[in-house]
């Protein structure tokens, strides 16, 4: 059966041949318009429809280099009380723009990114409710699309409250993807049609021979969390909010957002989509904010703490972290995170603790201090605590178990890290947090958990699922660790996640002592390796099995190879580098690529250029780390 639409007096009407015999259906296209990406090969589809009797339904879909992506995927929200807002609705305007411009991140994976869309505004009226203006905002980047709901100021009974959105992304079968019920829980393989509700979000998914697709949200400032929900309809899945949302007008709602790419790894290379949503800094002096790699201090005392920073001094760290139980056990009411009263079930009590001595010994030496704070103390005194840790000459805060997904918490946190940047504190979020984009507005947001990193342990797989899925949508605090037995990877595995996996804190030695270390050259490469960079590429990629990732700092170049499930030969050529240059790579690898010992990492230098391609031999869970310098630079 082939059908074509076509308009007839501002109606659409639907035109089926089948088995040679013409017929025409009822009017059902009531409104028809699109807006394609800069370089034309994403088209976003909008239309007015009747859908089962109801006249005005809101409906969308997506195509992408020729190829259908989402099929008719409906649009509205629910009013508490229960009345839809996705009906009813009439086309009053449509406007267009375009935007093209170049920004520099305070911290990021490329020193230079650019924002450019194409954008189509929707103006609708709706007879049927008091406040019967909506607008739906939709923009074609060459990475992916996203669209909002804007509620301009109108005449009315306000604020607006409403109980549900009902965003849908309907896709054209029932592809593979990799959900996950909770930002640090354990990702699956499914179909799309075993999707469960809660899914988090980035989802991403497989259409059979591409494009790969990752559903997501940005710019989630002041509002409820969106997860996905099936949406009772095939390969279908919606938004599904972890609340009600007030709206005082006029108001804007979070950017959903459709990335797309034609492997997995240039999702990964698309991830700049979700800081292109969010608003510009609004910082005028982002001077006092420093990325770094940071050490974790859990003796809790003075002598801890000032053996952590006389170790970032020699390996190359900038930050040493007074994790829980520096004030006192985090969850007992009696603990205060004004005063310094270590907690004695997990402090040396012998030892003491002079946390004022401990931040003049960092700051002598450049080395700033970082202090854990858990939320029921941050919901408690956080007005206290902020400017109180600015004049102790704290660097920032991690703020722990923060309460996350409902629009009140979700205000509060934002809230938090505006109030956190007016005392020129830097912020690591933790625990069920994941980011939207917010770093670029308030770029002391350095970085937050929302992974299942090496505090869990997971295995290799869970590792190479992370790059394709979590890393999508911004840094990610996995605590990477050297000395604990628990580690389920090589030793050169480990040496390639931060290279991999993004984060202007890098926490490196998070189960880690200062006194276990017995100068192992391969630590070498921690010292070196930077937090933050000038260009990222993704050289190759399967999710769940393995990635390479090279990126940039200067003139030189850090590469990290990560593999799962069976050992692999990958082929890595460096083509990333400048023509004619001729740079000295030192490669850290599995010494035992047969498994033999895990823990045993080669190293190895030798020349390189633009035309080398060099082989990994990788054991199954093992990695490889490469430094790559020119050679008529010095060490």
């Amino acid at each position: 059966m082939e059908s074509v639409f076509c308009r007839v007096s501002g109606w659409y009407l639907c035109v089926f041949w089948m088995v040679g015999v013409a017929c025409v259906a009822a009017p059902t296209r009531l409104y028809a318009d699109e807006v394609r990406s800069p370089d034309g090969k994403l088209v976003v589809s909008f239309e007015v429809v009747s859908v089962d009797q109801h006249d005005g339904c809101l409906v969308y879909r997506m195509a992408y280099d020729g190829k259908p992506v989402l099929a008719d995927s409906r649009l509205g929200l629910v009013a508490d009380g229960g009345a839809a807002w996705d009906r009813g609705w009439r086309v009053t305007g449509v406007t267009t723009a375009s935007g093209d411009q170049t920004w520099t991140p305070v911290c990021g994976e490329r020193s230079r990114i650019r924002d450019h869309y194409n954008e189509m505004t929707v103006s609708l009226q709706n007879d049927a409710t008091p406040q019967g203006q909506l607008r739906l905002i939709f923009r074609a980047y060459d990475e992916g699309a996203a669209f909002c709901y804007e509620l301009p100021k109108q005449e009315g009974p306000q604020p607006l409250k409403f109980a549900a959105e009902r965003s849908e992304f309907s896709f054209t079968g029932n592809w593979m993807c990799w959900p996950v019920y909770s930002a640090q829980g354990v990702y699956t393989t499914v179909l799309l049609d075993q999707v469960k509700p809660n899914c988090e979000r980035p989802l991403v998914v497989e259409i059979a021979g591409g494009p790969y697709v990752a559903v997501g949200e940005a710019r989630l400032v002041d509002y409820a969390r969106m997860r996905l929900e099936p949406a009772g309809k095939p390969h279908t899945i919606r938004s599904m909010l972890a609340g009600p949302v007030v709206m005082e007008l006029p108001y804007r709602t979070p950017w959903r957002v459709v990335m797309v790419g034609q492997t997995p790894g240039e999702l990964l290379e698309h991830n700049d989509l979700i800081l292109n949503l969010n608003a510009p800094c609004a910082l005028a002096d982002t001077s006092w904010i420093r990325p770094g790699k940071v050490i974790r201090e859990v003796t809790l005392t003075t002598a801890g703490g000032k053996a952590c920073i006389d170790f970032a001094v020699k390996r190359g760290l900038q930050f040493v972290e007074y994790d829980a139980g520096w004030y006192g056990h985090e969850y007992d009411d009696a603990s205060n995170a004004t005063t310094v009263s270590p907690d004695r079930k997990k402090s040396n009590a012998a030892g003491g603790l002079d946390l004022q001595e401990v931040i003049r010994y960092g700051n002598e030496r450049g080395i700033g201090i970082v202090l854990y704070v858990n939320r029921r103390e941050l919901e408690h005194r956080l007005d206290e605590i902020l400017p109180l840790y600015e004049q102790w000459g704290v660097k920032g805060v991690k703020y722990g178990f923060v309460n996350v997904g409902s629009q009140h918490w979700t205000t509060w946190l934002h809230e938090a890290v505006r109030k956190a940047a007016r005392h020129r504190l830097m912020v690591d979020v933790h625990d069920e947090y994941r980011p939207t984009g917010y770093e670029r507005t308030y770029p002391n947001l350095m970085t937050q958990e929302g992974i299942r990193g090496n505090e869990c342990m997971p295995p290799a797989e869970h590792n190479l699922i992370l790059p394709f899925t979590r890393m999508l949508c911004g840094p990610a605090d996995y605590t990477v660790c050297w000395y604990a037995s628990r580690i389920q990877t090589s030793h050169a595995h480990q040496l390639a996640c931060p290279v991999v996996y993004y984060s202007p804190w890098q926490f490196l030695h998070w189960y880690d002592r200062p006194a276990q270390y017995r100068g192992e050259p391969e630590l070498d490469f921690f010292k070196v390796v930077p937090a933050v960079w000038d260009d990222t590429r993704v050289i190759q990629g399967e999710i769940g099995q393995y990635i390479t990732v090279a990126r940039r700092t200067g003139e030189q170049w850090f590469v990290g190879t990560m593999n799962a499930q069976k050992r692999r030969q990958l082929q890595i050529p460096l083509g990333f580098l400048p023509e004619g240059r001729r740079c000295t790579a030192t490669i850290y690898g599995d010494a035992f690529p047969n498994g033999e010992d895990s823990k045993a990492v080669k190293i190895e230098e030798r020349p390189v250029d633009a035309r080398t391609v060099l082989t990994a031999d990788l054991a199954a869970n093992g990695g490889q780390a490469i430094h790559l310098v020119p050679a008529d630079s010095a060490r």
